[in-house]
């Protein structure tokens, strides 16, 4: 079972270049792009490896500052939400971090910030270390589309990672529109699952198609009896009329079979879902799956009206890529 640093860590990373996050301005990356900050994977070090620019990192890396000012980075997160944490990761940055950091948020519901754009301070400057992961709790209930990255005065970050709950304006989709309420663009989050020994639980819910294994959810071999199961909860209550299981790219490991529960959940906490979610009713039978291929269903959904969570059970175990569970939002 995977573990985790801090609890949420276990929220949709906000700033994942799979979402479409990116940087619209920055006032320096001449040794690292600083695009980079956002690669889903663990910042590697390339021993001996250089360009044209100096040695070649893993990650954003500004020139040494030789006057007044400081470093920053303008991002729009690829689907705006409330951010619960932050992971300022500097690793393989040993004499070329920066001393310190903050973060500034904004909420456009369009367009990008200009010079009139108010920003508000969500984490006031923390020291930072070399080659360390820096984890930071923060309570912001409000959604964020941008942030602006301030680095003290100058130097290199591997990674940042911003946990959150992805936000969606409900009452512009249309009444009869179909949109794939699962999908984290949408708002939809992993919560619990039995096991994720290869792959994250919340990649299953990433746009477009997975681009590897390591780019879905894989479970360890079961070696004893049951099955292995996962719990998302729907960015917005609806009712599912079409559901794609994809199996990409896992071909000796494929689950043998699957089925999915579902219920609306009123009141209570994420923890309280798994021992919940035995009881739920069935929302697709039992379904046979084959490898490196996407399973439509859409006859053998149950009608049970609207669902804000589902369970999809494997069998025995294996990995998935993607879910995607189409359906009207009910308003």
């Amino acid at each position: 079972m995977k573990s985790y640093a801090v609890p949420f860590e276990k929220y949709v990373n906000l700033a994942d270049a799979r979402l479409g996050t990116k940087v619209i301005s920055v006032t320096d990356d001449w040794f690292a792009d600083v695009n980079r900050l956002f690669q889903p994977t663990p910042a590697v070090w390339k021993e001996g490896v250089f360009d044209d620019n100096g040695k070649w990192m893993d990650g954003w890396e500004s020139r040494r500052k030789r006057f007044e000012g400081y470093d920053h980075a303008v991002i729009r997160l690829g689907v705006p939400g409330s951010i619960k944490g932050v992971d300022i990761d500097t690793s393989f940055f040993t004499g070329n971090f920066p001393p310190s950091a903050s973060l500034e948020a904004c909420f456009l519901a369009e367009g990008d910030p200009d010079d009139n754009t108010q920003w508000t301070e969500i984490l006031p400057a923390v020291e930072l270390q070399g080659n360390s992961h820096h984890y930071h709790e923060i309570a912001f209930d409000k959604p964020v589309s941008h942030l602006r990255f301030n680095i003290y005065p100058d130097g290199g970050v591997a990674r940042l990672r911003v946990h959150g709950i992805p936000y969606r304006d409900w009452s512009t989709v249309g009444d009869n529109e179909q949109l794939d309420l699962a999908s984290a663009l949408n708002g939809g989050r992993a919560l619990a699952c039995s096991d994720e020994h290869f792959g994250r639980m919340s990649n299953i819910l990433n746009p477009g198609r997975g681009i590897n294994m390591g780019d879905g959810w894989e479970t360890a071999r079961r070696r004893t009896p049951g099955n292995d199961w996962v719990i998302v909860a729907l960015g917005a209550p609806g009712e599912i009329e079409r559901i794609v299981v994809d199996t990409l790219h896992f071909k000796g490991n494929y689950p043998d079979s699957c089925s999915i529960q579902a219920a609306y959940v009123k009141g209570g906490t994420d923890s309280q879902i798994e021992t919940q979610s035995l009881f739920w009713r069935e929302l697709l039978p039992s379904q046979k799956l084959e490898m490196h291929a996407e399973h439509e269903f859409s006859e053998q959904i149950a009608k049970l009206g609207p669902i804000t969570h589902v369970r999809l059970n494997i069998f025995p175990d294996g990995g998935v890529s993607r879910l995607r569970l189409f359906g009207k939002a009910v308003k």
